[in-house]
């Protein structure tokens, strides 16, 4: 039918970045990259997969939406890549057990940073292991895959504020975004 039932479709395994249109329109082994319209013939986005219980082209079909396609696009013409701020953080959910043993009043969401690599961004604005980070640039965030697209959404070079619980003081922390550095192999 072509259906969309569902928009921000998110955690599928697909890639790290996810935020699909879900539909029911068939898409057919090679038709990755091919067009989902709507009934007026616009483009509303990008097919990118299908999950099919049989191998074949019925199941449930995933889709990039438009606005983001264009942004990496446009990226990719200027930059040649994508552009994706990044922290330097590695972080866990903020779980029940974790909010009672920082004495949290309840668990209000977020991420606990559990490592800071040494001279990213995190670490210049002083970002600690420890750290329960429970909002980005003032918007409360549910768990580590909202404080990834929230942190990933901001330029490099940009600022973001974090806002924090630090041995139960909340605080707010500034930090300058940097693009992830690329890992070079090691030489024997």
């Amino acid at each position: 039918m072509g259906i969309v039932s569902a928009t921000g479709r998110n955690r599928l395994g697909i890639n790290t970045f996810e935020n699909f249109i879900q539909t029911d329109a068939a898409i057919n082994p090679g038709n990755s990259g091919g067009a989902l319209i709507d009934a007026y013939g616009n483009l509303i986005g990008i097919n990118t997969a299908i999950f099919s219980r049989t191998g074949g082209s019925q199941g449930v079909g995933f889709a990039i939406p438009m606005d983001l396609a264009e942004a990496v696009l446009a990226d990719i013409i200027r930059h040649g890549r994508p552009l994706r701020g990044w922290l330097g953080i590695e972080g866990e959910p903020v779980t029940p057990e974790i909010a009672r043993n920082r004495k949290l009043a309840k668990a209000r969401g977020g991420i606990i940073v559990m490592g800071i690599y040494r001279g990213s961004p995190a670490h210049r604005a002083g970002i600690e292991p420890g750290d329960i980070i429970i909002a980005i640039d003032g918007k409360p965030v549910a768990g580590a895959y909202e404080t990834l697209l929230a942190i990933s959404a901001h330029r490099p070079g940009s600022e973001i504020h974090l806002t924090l619980i630090r041995n139960s003081q909340s605080m707010t922390l500034s930090a300058t975004v940097s693009e992830r550095p690329v890992a070079r192999p090691t030489t024997q």
